[in-house]
């Protein structure tokens, strides 16, 4: 009778434990960084089927990693949101308080502007993860800062409140979203004219506007896509 092959130690299938936590590692850090992408490209709302086919594993696979949306949400984009409180931060440094303040706003709005997810994320909260929302959480008490500096210097209007901001991004990604294919920059103009709506004296000069042919063809491009048209 031909001698029994032993099993491999430490598991009953002849596998290495240490192998498969490499894997388990591997995947993860495949579908974090994939998520990262795709979330930056189509928005928080993005089929996690798709994350899940580009990463190269199974769906099943995926939800074991990240049993919610949130929490993949949440390991995609805490970089992006550790670079809004960096921004923050940075911004209470500047020495003239209205330029901090218009500074920062200016740059999270370049982050909206780049990453689709991270615009996303920062008009809605993301409960499932606690290390995300302490990041923000301290960003935000930062903000209230440097709107306080700016009002105190006298170059912010006295009656701005915290809830203006959260809606200019808002309002901004809306713009981003309506003119990225035909006025990438346009979303540049709306927020100047957002800051000097804010600002109490000394307007600064406006970045160009965008062409009246592309404004045309952003509106073509949004008819369509709302089923009124031909695409452009």
């Amino acid at each position: 009778m031909p001698a029994r092959r032993p099993l491999r130690a430490n598991s009953a299938e002849g596998l290495d434990p240490h192998r498969l936590r490499a894997d388990a590692a591997r995947n993860r850090a495949v579908i974090v960084a994939v998520a990262r992408e795709v979330f930056a490209e189509q928005g928080l709302e993005a089929p996690l089927e798709a994350i899940a086919a580009r990463a190269g594993v199974g769906i099943a696979t995926l939800y074991r990693r990240f049993p919610t949306r949130e929490k993949l949400v949440a390991a995609a984009l805490v970089d992006q949101v550790s670079a809004y409180a960096a921004a923050a931060e940075q911004a209470l440094t500047e020495a003239d308080p209205w330029l901090g303040f218009a500074g920062f706003v200016q740059r999270i709005c370049e982050l909206q502007a780049d990453d689709r997810g991270l615009s996303d994320l920062l008009s809605m909260t993301l409960s499932a993860d606690e290390h995300v929302e302490r990041l923000r959480r301290a960003a935000n008490d930062r903000v209230v800062l440097l709107i306080d500096r700016a009002k105190a210097g006298g170059g912010l209007r006295e009656d701005f409140v915290g809830e203006d901001l959260v809606l200019l991004l808002i309002a901004t990604a809306a713009v981003m979203h309506a003119t990225r294919a035909d006025a990438p920059g346009a979303w540049r103009r709306h927020v100047a004219l957002a800051l000097d709506a804010f600002r109490c004296h000394d307007s600064a000069p406006l970045p160009e506007p965008p062409s009246t042919a592309q404004l045309t063809r952003a509106m073509i491009r949004l008819a369509a896509a709302r089923g009124c048209g031909e695409p452009g």
